[in-house]
């Protein structure tokens, strides 16, 4: 049966630390593939995401050497909010053959679960695999905590890295190679992106 993972986020920019949980879930849940699932309309974001078309490319140059990695635009081609329920069904869909499906997230996402759209049914369609940090166990929130649902737990090694820092390094015209890849990099500074306001 096709063990496969999915991975959802802006990705604004994706960066060294999302590549080191994405191939953690490679190896621990021994996936054939990862699908990557950059955010379309960002219902729970409250700032404004980088065009579609960019965070795709970033995430698309960032894989592009793991051919277990997939860029899965269905959120970006999707009207109205993203709702990773939505995102689930389409796939299952467009994949009728039996597979195991992994839902890969973070803590902070595990303990919020309740909030997302139709969590219930999120559940029971996916197993969650938690990225761990330090030897932290994750816990749900306590909805979730005392709902059915299977987890696993992605021990994840301290990276600390994230978009908000990558923007604001940019902003401050420091540098990233250390942050993201080389190509990302350097897709950053051709289109001239995060130059703005650090929070931009």
């Amino acid at each position: 049966m096709k063990r496969i993972g999915l991975y959802g986020g802006s990705f604004d920019p994706v960066h060294r630390a999302h590549l080191a949980l994405a191939r953690t879930a490679l190896e621990h849940l021994m996936l054939d593939e990862l699908r990557w699932i950059p955010v379309g309309d960002a219902w729970q974001k409250p700032r404004e995401l980088t065009p579609a078309a960019d965070r795709a490319a970033m995430v698309a140059l960032a894989i592009e050497d793991e051919p277990r990695f997939v860029l899965e635009r269905c959120e970006l081609e999707r009207q109205g909010p993203s709702y990773m329920i939505d995102t689930v069904r389409e796939l299952k869909a467009a994949h009728p053959s039996p597979a195991l499906w992994f839902l890969v997230v973070g803590q902070d996402q595990y303990g919020q679960l309740h909030t997302w759209r139709d969590w219930r049914e999120l559940a029971a369609e996916v197993s969650f695999a938690v990225a761990a940090r330090e030897g932290v166990e994750p816990t749900p929130g306590d909805a979730l905590a005392d709902h059915p649902h299977h987890a696993v737990t992605l021990p994840l090694p301290r990276i600390d890295v994230s978009s908000s820092d990558v923007r604001r390094r940019v902003a401050a015209r420091e540098g990233i190679t250390d942050m993201v890849p080389p190509p990302v990099a350097s897709y950053i500074d051709r289109h001239h992106l995060y130059r703005g306001h650090p929070g931009s």
